[in-house]
């Protein structure tokens, strides 16, 4: 079986990135007082290195000492599926074992000598954390996500420019779902649609097409269904994949299906919606706290008589995965920098009855939010003869 990359992204950054965030990231290991961080397959991989390979049951793990040179250990078997990505240019030992051998003894060898403290990201199977931490007797384990988010938060210039692409490609679908949405379709079948227009819009793959019609909507992480959409119906479409880049889109319009007038109730809570989303937007600026976003943007559905109906936090960051740090959520006293990227999605989920979200990814500027969403964010209305219209009020 050949080894499973569906989940793994790969980045694509000068190698003097790669060699920069490996050298940071080392500093910061030893300032959380970790002897060396260890990293399997998956995002953070891919970040540090620019290649992952999913490896099964198999042990992947790059070794990060707080001090030394990093090194890599791949299977035999897979070693040919790293021939030319960045690991190879990079100042990176990189070591393999063979079926039969013990893998966790010949990681044990890349340890430094007197490492106690075995950091490991949030990724790491609990199978590769606890063997690793047996072969080193007396060690203990440490979990470096919060290290790794440090630098995976602040995008640089390369990572700004592939989310703006992954924003762009997005827009390009929601501004087709008329295409797809309406009347006597399913949801399955509207999704399907979508799916297959993400990929012809520049993914490498979709992620997730959340298609909720009528009382289906008031799920946030609804999955597509038989249900047949009716005329009338409110459609909330979530949907994202990440590019051939390794960066996710992310995207969330609410649609109304043809049908009677709009009724005043989807009218009004769509308007508290959109004047939520656009506040916590414009509360975006470098030294705010994240926190900060959630409150500007709940404090409009609350001041609506609204607020027990907005049940999930404003946002999420955004990068080589869908959902990562910063968290926009109240708590979270971290304060937004430049360059950090994160979806502002307020939403109002009625139950029984229908519910509304609108998201963009915004990414923090000099000044203010850079947006990487355009598709416009009046509610439009779908699947009338003569096409898509939207009902807009500032």
């Amino acid at each position: 079986m050949a080894p499973d990359t569906t989940d793994e992204p790969t980045a694509s950054a000068p190698v003097a990135t790669y060699t920069d965030r490996l050298t940071r990231l080392a500093e910061l290991a030893g300032v959380s007082g970790a002897d060396v961080v260890l990293i399997t397959p998956g995002p953070d991989l891919a970040y540090f290195i620019g290649h992952s390979i999913g490896s099964h049951e198999r042990l992947t793990c790059l070794v990060v000492p707080a001090a030394g040179r990093p090194s890599l250990l791949v299977p035999t078997l897979e070693r040919p599926g790293w021939s030319g990505s960045p690991a190879e240019e990079l100042d990176v030992a990189i070591g393999t074992w063979t079926d039969g051998e013990d893998p966790y003894a010949a990681l044990a060898e890349l340890l430094p000598a007197d490492a106690r403290v075995l950091s490991v990201d949030y990724h790491m199977p609990a199978v590769h954390a606890l063997n690793a931490q047996a072969i080193v007797p007396g060690s203990e384990l440490t979990l470096a996500g919060a290290t790794i988010a440090e630098l995976r938060m602040r995008k640089g210039a390369d990572e700004i420019g592939a989310l703006a692409a992954a924003g762009a490609a997005i827009d390009r679908v929601q501004r087709r779902i008329g295409e797809w949405l309406r009347p006597g379709r399913t949801e399955n079948e509207v999704a399907a649609d979508i799916g297959a227009a993400i990929v012809a819009e520049g993914h490498a793959r979709p992620d997730f097409v959340i298609v909720g019609s009528g009382p289906n909507g008031a799920s946030p992480h609804h999955e597509a269904s038989d249900r047949v959409i009716e005329p009338g119906d409110v459609v909330v479409i979530d949907i994202g994949g990440p590019m051939p880049s390794g960066y996710f889109s992310d995207c969330t319009r609410t649609y109304l299906v043809a049908g009677a007038a709009v009724p005043d109730r989807v009218r009004e809570v769509y308007e508290v919606v959109r004047r939520a989303q656009a506040a916590g937007v414009a509360a975006v600026r470098p030294g705010v706290t994240a926190e900060s976003i959630d409150a500007a943007s709940r404090t409009v559905i609350e001041s609506a008589g609204l607020g027990e109906y907005f049940i999930t936090r404003t946002g999420h960051g955004i990068g080589l995965e869908v959902h990562e740090h910063p968290y926009l959520v109240s708590g979270n006293t971290i304060t937004l920098e430049e360059g950090m990227a994160f979806s502002v999605e307020p939403g109002i989920y009625l139950p029984g009855e229908f519910g509304v979200r609108i998201e963009d990814i915004v990414v923090v500027g000099e000044s203010g939010a850079r947006l990487m969403n355009t598709a416009p964010t009046e509610l439009t209305v779908v699947g009338s003869p003569s096409g898509p219209s939207t009902e807009g009020a500032e």
